[in-house]
């Protein structure tokens, strides 16, 4: 699959747990549970809370950046459950996009009243 069918994919899994959870007002981990169980249910891989070692002028650092997910191992995906939408959030995105060399991400913020009105594709050369 393509990043663009994972993301059909990702967006079709946020607006499942969104209309079954309700929202918004829960804690961005219970979406973020609930969303890998929605990737399991769509046979989906999906890796959560995913490690990534940073290096700095060539020494490793000690404490990892944590990805709250990479799914179908092409596409991250930063689950946000806020009131008010800030810029840095897609700022973040491309961060990450560019230490881990892909393509493709998503920022899914449950805290809107219709998620569709809060998801965010952050491309980093697709």
């Amino acid at each position: 699959m393509t990043e663009n069918e994972i993301s059909q994919i990702i967006i079709g899994a946020a607006i499942e747990v969104h209309r079954e959870l309700g929202g918004p007002g829960l804690l961005e981990d219970i979406y973020e549970e609930a969303m890998e169980e929605e990737f399991r249910l769509r046979g989906i891989v999906v890796e959560r809370q995913l490690p990534v070692r940073l290096t700095y002028k060539g020494r490793i650092l000690r404490k990892p950046l944590r990805l709250d997910m990479k799914v179908g191992g092409l596409v991250l995906v930063d689950n946000k459950s806020v009131a008010e939408w800030h810029p840095v959030f897609e700022a973040q995105m491309l961060t990450y996009l560019r230490l881990t060399g892909l393509k493709l991400g998503l920022v899914i913020n449950f805290g809107e009243s219709y998620v569709k009105d809060g998801i965010y594709r952050v491309v980093n050369g697709l």
